[in-house]
């Protein structure tokens, strides 16, 4: 990220390519809001916030877990909140530990799906005030657990982002699914995969509360790039538990378009067709290697972010470069699939069309923020941001990661993933994914 780049994040609100009219339901026309102001440095040289704002650490990577079982687990990543009555609330916080993680999921009893995987997520509960009064493990024993997406019945889907096989990195049983884990009482759940949603290098999830279909992210940086799929459950919205009842995975189609990549007009709309996934399982052939017949299937890189807001699901592909065997460049895109009417529609364009010196490079979680917008976690070169995006178009700063874990000379400072919203809307909660801290953000919000 140039300096160029920072101080136009950190004067205020620039435009971009994108009007993101969809993530507003109809009503009377408002003025454009643009954003909360530059961002202050932070004496504690933790993260940057606009005036008015400020921010709790509620969990810090290597710190003790309060119910014992170990440390706080690094790489933190997905995240979503939960009310749990009586002003309380859950947090639960996936890990995306490799085998290489120095800073494991403890390992408990009823939660650990494979022994020799460091992966899986954590639970917190704050009182009334905001304060953690308990921390816990959720799922161990699972693999790069990078996003996931909450469902209607208030569980968390946490997703493998990985396709390694039992032998393979030490693991002794395969991997590359999604797990169900009960925020207030993991165990009910356990580590059960739900094999049904396919075997692949999931990123998000996205559930639609009115049918029950799950929509999925396959994150592949490498050709063939990954593919859009939705999963239709044999008990739709059954419940905790339900989807281990199996379904149909399905994967998108869009006629005429291979790579969503090629796509450079914000606006532009497509019929969608879905075609069955052969193998779900992926037991020769990896799900996007697999044939969907002559007329192929439409493929993205880095498939990120999905979730879902208001009559659809959005999703993001965080960049596409050609040098990589895209169609085309681009610093991040983010689509809009209205199911109703089997459509699909591009909302967002991040550069270069747009202007590669604003800001978006490689959004990664979304979410939508109190008042209908967008808020995206970077996760690009150089500095790192959470920034909003206003109905007129406009990119706004919300936070800058001011914790530099770089060396001298070379700063780096760690992605921000997991945002997410309390349900009255009064806190943003959001990770650093390194050195892994979860952060309470309050503020004039509106």
């Amino acid at each position: 990220m140039s300096v160029t780049r920072r101080s136009l994040l950190a004067a205020g609100a620039v435009a971009f390519s994108g009007a993101l009219g969809a993530l507003w339901a109809p009503g009377p026309a408002r003025a454009s809001a643009r954003g909360y102001g530059p961002l202050l440095p932070d004496p504690a040289g933790l993260l940057d916030l606009p005036a008015g704002f400020s921010y709790r650490v509620l969990s810090r990577a290597g710190d003790p877990l309060r119910s014992g079982e170990g440390t706080v687990p690094a790489n933190c990543d997905g995240m979503a909140a939960f009310g749990a009555g009586g002003g309380r609330l859950r947090l639960v916080r996936n890990h995306e530990n490799r085998a290489t993680a120095a800073l494991r999921v403890p390992a408990v009893d009823g939660l650990t799906y494979d022994p020799g995987a460091l992966g899986g997520c954590t639970v917190l509960e704050l009182d009334p005030a905001g304060g953690v009064r308990a921390e816990r493990v959720g799922l161990a024993g699972t693999a790069v657990n990078c996003a996931g997406g909450r469902t209607p019945w208030n569980t968390w889907l946490s997703c493998e982002e990985t396709e390694d096989r039992a032998g393979d990195s030490g693991y002794s049983r395969d991997h590359g699914y999604v797990f169900e884990v009960d925020p207030a009482d993991p165990h009910r759940l356990g580590a059960v995969p739900l094999t049904a949603l396919g075997r692949f290098a999931h990123e998000a999830v996205a559930v639609d509360p009115y049918r029950g279909v799950v929509y999925e992210t396959e994150d592949a940086f490498v050709k063939p790039f990954g593919l859009f799929c939705r999963f239709l459950p044999a008990r739709p919205l059954g419940g905790p538990g339900s989807l281990r009842a199996g379904g149909l995975l399905e994967a998108m189609r869009v006629p005429g378009v291979a790579d969503l990549s090629a796509v450079d007009e914000p606006g532009a709309e497509f019929p969608v067709e879905w075609v069955p996934v052969p193998d779900p399982a992926a037991a020769v052939t990896p799900v996007r290697f697999q044939d969907f017949g002559p007329r192929g299937i439409t493929h993205a890189q880095k498939l990120e972010g999905c979730y879902w807001g208001g009559t659809g699901v959005y999703f993001v592909s965080s960049y596409a470069r050609g040098r990589e065997g895209a169609a085309a460049d681009h610093h991040g895109q983010v689509w809009f699939h209205d199911p109703v009417r089997g459509r699909l529609r591009l909302e967002v364009l991040f550069g270069p069309a747009a202007d590669t010196a604003l800001p978006g490079d490689s959004p990664d979680n979304i979410c939508l923020a109190p008042d209908g917008g967008l808020m995206v976690c970077e996760d690009g070169g150089g500095d790192q941001y959470v920034f909003g995006v206003t109905p007129g178009g406009e990119v706004y700063p919300v936070a800058r990661n001011a914790d530099d874990i770089g060396t001298a000379g070379a700063p780096e400072w760690g992605e921000f993933a997991g945002v997410t919203f309390s349900p009255d809307a009064r806190t943003m909660y959001v990770n650093a994914y390194a050195p892994g801290t979860t952060f309470a953000v309050t503020g004039p919000w509106r």
